[in-house]
Parts: structure tokens; sequence; C-alpha cells
């Protein structure tokens, strides 16, 4: 009845998995073959088990080309370069025939090599102890009485299946650590606060961008750190915000359930700010979105892969990686995409997973290098970025164009009062703004403060004496106060910037 080989088969199935932590790939439909897979042994990654009484070579030799067959799917899909299989067969007897030459050398399809072994159980101890020596593992189980009863075989292969099953169990359990919930808050959140920019103005409006919480570099310099975390909800346009949520919603629940919701918060609010700090290092624009945290999620899993590697690639790996390629590639290449905010939003995830780990499975050496690490270079990358947009005492040229941008925004919804202020608190901190001390002097000189209209006037023409629009006005001022020699210099000066009727009236004007 093969009653001893079927201990046998089983109880390597169960030693195999509980001592030296074989997980189940695959299991014949009558359970009589089995394919293990382990990261923590080199030398044979992966054993085929067969319970069959061979007779003859020829089918042994058809069943070794079937495996080897088998074997390279199962070295795709486990994403190995070369894969060493040790193929057994557990059989009552050796063949009749002559099938050394079958088993002297590995079987090799493409990069997966077949070492063949049959365990001939009626020489069973000297099978064992080449099988433990070719392994390098004992077995702890003792060979079966010659009394063995179907009640034993039926209890070891129920023990060998149920380890099995708990070791799968124990794989699942990583990916349901949490339910999800903030993902959902933040889907929600992000919604609503779309429609709320949707009614106070549009939310491709820069002035509504800002009063909302973007990325703007003026007002982080003047103090509004918390803009460092509010783009994480704030989106340009519909087609951004569907895009991010949805982006959310698969990404999200999946880190979530992984990482639990306490977890999950710490990642995604770090990858936020560190996607923002990374748009506010390299990006003079006004930026807002969720893609920093979203890639955030995204470092979560790299994370997770390199704590579960095999796992990781066994499940999602591939996915997960493409998807990154495939969205930095596509950032590079598209202008208007702040792929500054998307690298640092995956390494920031990346360094967040790294300080809160995974659930049950404590590692503090490694959190603690890890929030090191994390603490040193937010610090250093903030005092840059602070230095870099702000203590110089310039701004880039796309930057200050949007502050003048903003304030022309403040003007035409009649906000005059807090343009200026705006346009005042800029011009302390970034001293090199020709437009924004234009604009400056424009409202000063609606309001009659013609000396201080005066000076900002000059100051914009001192930082670029082309900017015939200064010219022109300064030159309405003089006309207005009196000195028309002054008046007739700066309106020449605009003429021969920018030949225009206005300008040359009222050159001719002063001339007079």
């Amino acid at each position: 009845m093969g009653l001893r080989e079927d201990y046998i088969y089983w109880s390597m199935v169960k030693e195999l998995t509980t001592s030296y932590d074989y997980r189940v790939i695959t299991i014949a439909e009558g359970h009589q073959e089995i394919w293990l897979e382990t990261d923590r042994d080199q030398s044979f990654p992966v054993i085929r088990l067969m319970r069959h009484d061979i007779d003859w070579a020829n089918w042994l030799k058809r069943d070794i080309e079937r495996t080897a067959l088998n074997g390279e799917q199962i070295r795709k899909q486990l994403y190995r370069r070369p894969l060493k299989i040790l193929n057994i067969y557990i059989s009552a007897l050796a063949p009749v025939d002559d099938y050394d030459y079958l088993i002297t050398e590995p079987a090799v399809n493409n990069k997966a090599t077949i070492h063949t072994f049959i365990m001939d159980v009626s020489n069973y101890e000297q099978k064992s102890e080449e099988l433990q020596r070719l392994l390098d593992k004992p077995f702890i189980f003792k060979a079966p009485n010659d009394d063995l009863e179907e009640g034993q075989v039926a209890y070891i292969k129920q023990s060998a299946l149920s380890a099995s099953a708990q070791s799968v169990k124990k794989e699942q359990e990583l990916f349901t650590a949490g339910k999800p919930f903030f993902t959902y808050v933040f889907a929600v959140l992000q919604i609503a606060v779309f429609f709320l920019m949707e009614l106070r103005g549009g939310s491709t409006n820069s002035l509504t961008l800002i009063e909302f919480g973007a990325k703007y570099n003026p007002l982080i310099l003047q103090g509004e750190w918390w803009r460092f975390f509010t783009p994480i909800v704030v989106h340009i346009g519909l087609l951004h915000l569907l895009m991010n949520t949805l982006s959310l919603y698969f990404l999200g629940t999946l880190v979530e359930r992984i990482y639990g919701r306490f977890r999950f918060l710490l990642i995604y609010l770090f990858a936020g700010f560190a996607g923002t700090l990374g748009s506010f290092l390299m990006n003079a624009n006004i930026s807002a979105g969720a893609s920093g945290a979203i890639f955030g999620c995204f470092g979560a899993l790299l994370y997770f892969g390199i704590v579960h590697p095999k796992l990781f690639f066994r499940t999602m790996g591939a996915n997960v990686i493409i998807l990154i390629l495939f969205n930095l590639i596509y950032g590079f290449s598209v202008e208007g995409i702040d792929n500054a905010g998307h690298i640092g939003g995956l390494i920031g995830g990346f360094l967040a997973a790294g300080i809160a780990h995974l659930p049950k499975s404590k590692q503090p050496a490694r959190q603690i290098i890890f929030a090191a690490a994390t603490a040193l270079l937010t610090f250093w990358l903030l005092q840059w970025g602070y230095d870099m947009n702000g203590a110089q005492g310039s701004a880039p040229a796309g930057n200050e164009l949007i502050a003048a941008q903003v304030a022309q925004d403040y003007i035409a919804h009649g906000e005059e009062a807090k343009a200026y202020e705006f346009l005042k608190d800029y011009t302390e901190i970034n001293k090199e703004a020709p437009f924004s001390f234009f604009i400056l002097g424009n409202l000063e000189y609606e309001k009659k403060n013609l000396q201080a209209a005066e000076e900002r006037y000059l100051e914009s023409i001192e930082q670029d004496s082309d900017f015939h629009q200064a010219h022109y006005n300064i030159a309405l001022l003089y006309r207005d106060t009196g000195r028309i020699e002054a008046a007739e210099a700066h309106a020449k000066r605009a003429a021969e910037l920018e030949p225009g009727e206005d300008y040359h009236n009222l050159l001719q004007q002063v001339r007079q």
C-alpha cells in the first residue's frame, strides 16, 4: 500500500516547512507532488518532492524533463536569475533498468538547474544519510516501523498540510495589519477642499491656490511653515484631483493594510512633507497635490520589499517598480509635472516606513538609525532650502513673476491692501524683485504717496534698466510733479525700449 513511503514523503514536507522555513509554492491535486521554496537556503532555494513508485527509467526521464520546464516557469515567477532546484522522488524501489545517467548530471532548462535524487525507501538508512549530506540539514523524524497504520500516515499528512497553511496564513497577515481608514479620510478631504476652491474662484486660480495652502516659496520663507503639509489636500484642476484620488484609493488602502492606520498616517504625512520640501528646493512655481504623499506609498512598499524581498517580488514587486519608473520617466518627459516633489515623496515614504517599521515586528536599532538619518537629512535640506531661496537676498526669476502675478490677482479682486502687504513682505526677503517694486510703486501712486511711489519705481529701474513700464510710470509721476527734465529723460528711455503711441505721446507732451 506504500504507507511507509507516504509517511516519509509527508514527514519531509513537514520537516522542511516547520524546521527550515520552506513554504509551499504549489501542490498537485492528489497531493503527490509538492514544490517548496525558501529565501534562507542558497544551495537549494526550491525543492520539488514527488511521491511515486518508479519502475522504469523512461518514466523518470520524461518526468525530469517536465520538472525542468516547470522549474523554469517557477524561476521566472520568483524573479531569480539562476535557480537550483532539488528534485526528490520518494519511491519504494529504484527503477529496474539503468537510470544513473539521468541523475548523475543535472538537467538544465535556460537558467533553471534540476538536481535529481531518488529516495529508495528499500534502502532508506543509506539514502537518508545521502540526502541529509546533500541538503546539509538533519532530519529529526524517525523512520516508520513495519507495523505502520493508515491513521499515522493521515496524521502526519494533516500535520504537514497544517504547517504549510500556517505559513501561508502568516504571510497573509502581513497584508491585513490594518483596515483602511485614513486613506478614505484624505480622499474625502481633498475632494471637499477642491469643491470649496471652485466656489472661491477656481482650483486653477493662483490666488485661490495660495489662499487654500498651496506650496508657495515666498510665503514659506515668510514663516508659513504649514505650507509644507497643506498642499497634500490641494489640487489644481479636476483631472489632477481625479488621478490622485484614484491613486490614493488603490495605493493608500494597500499600504494602510500592510502598515496599519497610524503607521500609514505617519508615512503619508511625512511623505507629503518630503514631497513639498523637494518642490521647495527645486521648483519656484506654485505647486500642490497629493502626488508626493502617493509616491511615499510607493516608497513604503519598497521598504516592505527590503524586509520581505521574496514575498514582495512574488506578489507585487514587479508592478510597483514598473509603476515607479513609468511615473518618473513620464514626469521628466512632460512639462509642468513637479518631479522633484515626486522624488521627495518617494524618499520620504521610504524613510518614514523605516522609522515606523512593520506591525508586530520591532527592530529598534534599525528604526533608530532611520529616525536619526531622516532627522539629519531633513534639517540639512531645510537649511539649504531656506538659504537658497531667501537668505542670499535674491529670488529666482520664476518666483518673482509668480509673486507679481499673485499681487495682480489681489488687485483684480479689489484687494489692493492685501496686494500691498503681500509685496511689501515679499520684497523685504527678496531684494531682487523689479516687478514687485513696480507694482508697489503703482499702489503708492494710487494712494497719492508720490515720494514712496518714486522710490519704488527707481528701485525697479535700478534692478532692471530695460523695464520700460517703470520708465513710463515714473515719467508720468515727474510730469505731474513739475520735474519736466527728469520726466523727459525717462519718457525718452521708455520710447527707445518699446516704441508705441502712448510712450511717443508722453514724450511729445513733456517736450512742449
